[in-house]
């Protein structure tokens, strides 16, 4: 390192709320960064200072209009036989340097990514060359490239391929971390020949992985960082290894798992404006008056005892929403539910057959079910302050926020025993410290069963179910952990380039 008081890293990363934002991707871009610059900041923390520079590909839906922008470099890259111009812009947020990276094959596309997979790789293959670039235009040398997903992987190859020869990266390590798995950057192969990038051949990767992004990425990276414990182990089977579950097993040692982090400023339920009555932990009771508030904007019956289940989510079959849809058929025509009724509302957008499917649901059961196909964040979290219950019956989940969200609203989750959901809930059946309701099979069936098993502890224990709440608010899913995982990651990476470097 040039700076023996500093780690220095580059994160790239193709969406960081507040600027844009699409999925969860721009959560953790948004959180992180600031949280490494924070935790290692805080006099009482003993990790090393941090110097984060985040990169984003200048989208046209970029806000603007948040923060001074000005222009810091010109440059070219290199592709195809001709040079592609790029100009490269900087901002601030709350002290975080930013860069935005404008090209051609950035401002070709209006959106975060498009339906156009070909365009898209040969965007982000780009956008992670010129990211490369732009610190050597700057003359800054990171200690540690942090890339996220396919988007950025090609940098993590680029680097692998020439920091032997080019003396700018010679110390400077990689970490991949993958969001989702499934999403390989199939459509990258042109991209990667044009920029090149070579692929790879007898490797471990399997044959037809290398020419894409992503398994480039994860062969040539120093760590390779799934985003829960639970993920991480995932990843190695052939159910959620995306047929890279053998490479994956190979390469365990250097595969972790960090659990992504919560923004417990913007959610967090003593403050947020949005809730008709503010409460935490020690005042729980007032809850209910959000849950009154609730029914009453669905015209559902207003009854505090009725039970309100809730799904806030992309309708999509990774979600499991038709074993929700199932499920709750089967709970509306068992004749136990005639006698105790049951109320929930679905919030979201997405797969149209679903989004159908709820409707109908919704049509069947007009009295107890509310179907919201929308995006709406200020009925999120009225639905997340006042419902009883959240629903997460995911085939599979990286590591998942709405339980976070949930559980720190007082809302407790039921959902499958899956990636990061099995590492944030804890079942009444495995610890008396229980914070919602886990079932394993991905099956309508199982679903019914652990929804009964809370709806039983809500009726018939209302002392059980309010610990279960108050645990559930007082779990740590800030940022800060996960930042401190991270850099305790980055420290190691470094100490094994120091112990390269002597060595050779």
């Amino acid at each position: 390192m040039a700076d023996h008081t500093k780690i220095k890293v580059l994160f790239l990363a193709a969406e960081a709320d507040p600027l844009i934002k699409v999925g969860g991707l721009g959560d953790v871009a948004g959180s992180l960064p600031l949280a490494l610059r924070k935790v290692s900041a805080a006099n009482n923390q003993p990790l090393s200072d941090m110097d984060v520079r985040l990169v984003l590909p200048f989208h046209s839906a970029i806000r603007r209009d948040l923060y001074p922008i000005h222009q810091v470099a010109e440059f070219k890259v290199h592709a195809s036989g001709s040079d592609i111009f790029v100009k490269a812009y900087t901002l601030e947020v709350d002290g975080l340097p930013v860069y935005l990276i404008g090209g051609a094959p950035i401002e070709q596309e209006a959106g975060v990514y498009s339906s156009n997979l070909e365009a898209d790789g040969f965007k982000y293959v780009f956008f992670s060359q010129a990211a490369l670039n732009l610190v050597k235009e700057l003359n800054w040398i990171p200690d540690i490239l942090h890339a996220n997903d396919w988007h950025t992987a090609s940098a993590v190859y680029s680097l692998a391929l020439n920091r032997l020869i080019d003396p700018f990266f010679r110390q400077t390590a990689s970490l991949l971390t993958i969001h989702n798995l499934p999403y390989l950057g199939s459509m990258t192969s042109n991209a990667l020949e044009a920029f090149d990038l070579p692929p790879a051949e007898n490797t471990s990767l399997p044959s037809w992985a290398g020419h894409m992004a992503l398994p480039l990425g994860l062969l040539t990276a120093d760590v390779i960082v799934a985003v829960s414990p639970g993920y991480s182990k995932e990843i190695m089977t052939e159910e959620f290894g995306s047929g890279l579950h053998t490479f994956l097993k190979a390469h365990s040692n250097k595969v972790t798992g960090i659990l992504n982090g919560l923004d417990t400023r913007r959610w967090n339920p003593a403050t947020d404006q949005e809730l008709p009555a503010n409460y935490s932990s020690a005042t729980l009771e007032t809850r209910l008056s959000n849950k009154i508030f609730l029914q009453n904007q669905l015209q559902l019956k207003r009854d505090p005892a009725i039970p309100l289940l809730a799904m806030v989510t992309r309708m999509d079959p990774q979600k499991g929403v038709d074993l929700a849809v199932d499920a709750l058929r089967w709970i509306f025509e068992a004749p136990s539910t005639r006698t105790s009724p049951v109320q929930a509302i679905f919030l979201g957008t997405g797969d149209p057959k679903l989004e159908q499917a709820v409707r109908q649901l919704e049509s069947d059961y007009p009295d107890s079910i509310r179907a919201r196909i929308a995006y709406n964040e200020i009925l999120s979290r009225h639905i997340y302050a006042g419902a009883d219950i959240l629903l997460m019956p995911s085939r599979y989940e990286p590591c998942g926020l709405s339980q976070m969200i949930a559980m720190h609203y007082g809302c407790i989750p039921i959902a499958r025993a899956t990636g990061g959901l099995s590492d944030t809930i804890q079942d009444p059946t495995n610890t008396d410290q229980s914070t919602g309701f886990l079932f394993k099979p991905a099956s309508s069936k199982a679903l019914v069963e652990a929804v009964r098993r809370a709806l039983a502890i809500f009726s018939q224990d209302q002392q059980s179910w309010q610990s279960m709440q108050i645990r559930g608010m007082q779990q740590d899913f800030s940022w800060d952990r996960s930042a401190i995982e991270y850099i305790k990651q980055y420290k190691m990476l470094l100490e094994k380039q120091k112990g390269l470097r002597i060595n050779n």
